[in-house]
């Protein structure tokens, strides 16, 4: 005869049974996240090393050692590995990879010192399957001439050719008169190759153009720093919200340093 089972024994087994369920959850949660997030961080290295790829086909790239900057902590938590180098006969570039499980996020500037060209911000942020990518162009330049309107065209030209990538909606900021032509798109792990193709055919563009243009004058090359720091500065002191976050772990003075020295370069003109 089956012994019947005391209230007791019925409750320990019940939760025995929801606790086992519970840890099956949260090994599915986990396993879920971690491979979102080695697909992301293969999909933001590709990103940012394509930059590097172009650039070395043409350029010559001295790195810039950031010292203490090298691991960058944000609320102990964001954790970002940040690279500059010189571009020769261009300008400055800096690249930031920032990697904390539920999100992957990787930013590459190109603040152009020698050719009459726009700054070049990008962000690119995954968040488990889905991304959003951020293409900016900042005419922070001396004068808008024929030869710089038709890289503004063939940049529309090529952003054109990726209108199948879903548009981002973005808050207006102070420095929108400064943008030129831009794009925000969102996306999901099949949009990846579409969204590093748009980023690299700008690149591409933006190169082919700045290898036919000659080296600005002394003259020329103070005015446009000097635009360059009134955009620099002006995050600092107008907010953005990537400053913003900087500028509350950092502090302002910090921030404007690492902006100057290493994130636009700006102080090494």
């Amino acid at each position: 005869m089956r012994k019947q089972k005391t209230p007791g024994e019925k409750d320990k087994k019940g939760k025995h049974t929801v606790l086992f369920i519970l840890l099956a959850l949260i090994l599915v949660l986990i396993l879920f996240v971690v491979i979102n997030a080695n697909r992301n961080v293969k999909a933001m290295n590709s990103c940012a090393d394509a930059v590097l790829d172009e650039l070395k086909k043409t350029y010559t790239l001295t790195p810039i050692d950031v010292g203490n900057y090298k691991e960058l902590k944000i609320y102990g938590i964001m954790k970002f590995d940040v690279e500059q180098y010189d571009i020769e006969g261009l300008g400055n570039l800096s690249i930031m990879r920032m990697n904390m499980g539920l999100m992957q996020m990787s930013t590459v500037v190109i603040t152009p010192r020698d050719k009459n060209m726009p700054l070049l911000s990008t962000d690119f942020m995954y968040i488990l399957s889905n991304r959003k990518a951020y293409m900016e162009f900042y005419d922070v330049v001396p004068e808008m001439d024929d030869t710089y309107q038709q890289l503004l065209s063939s940049l529309k030209g090529v952003l054109d050719n990726y209108s199948q990538l879903a548009d981002v909606e973005t808050t207006p900021a102070w420095y929108a008169p400064l943008l030129t032509v831009t794009a925000y798109k969102g996306g999901k792990p099949a949009d990846d190759a579409d969204i590093q193709g748009m980023l690299v055919d700008c690149v591409q563009v933006y190169l082919e153009h700045a290898r036919k243009l000659p080296v600005l004058s002394q003259e020329a090359q103070a005015d446009k720093l000097t635009l360059t720091v009134e955009y620099t500065d002006g995050l600092i002191e107008k907010g953005g919200i990537s400053t913003d976050v900087f500028k509350k772990e950092l502090g302002e003075e910090e921030t404007k340093w690492f902006f100057d020295n290493i994130f636009f370069g700006t102080a090494r003109n």
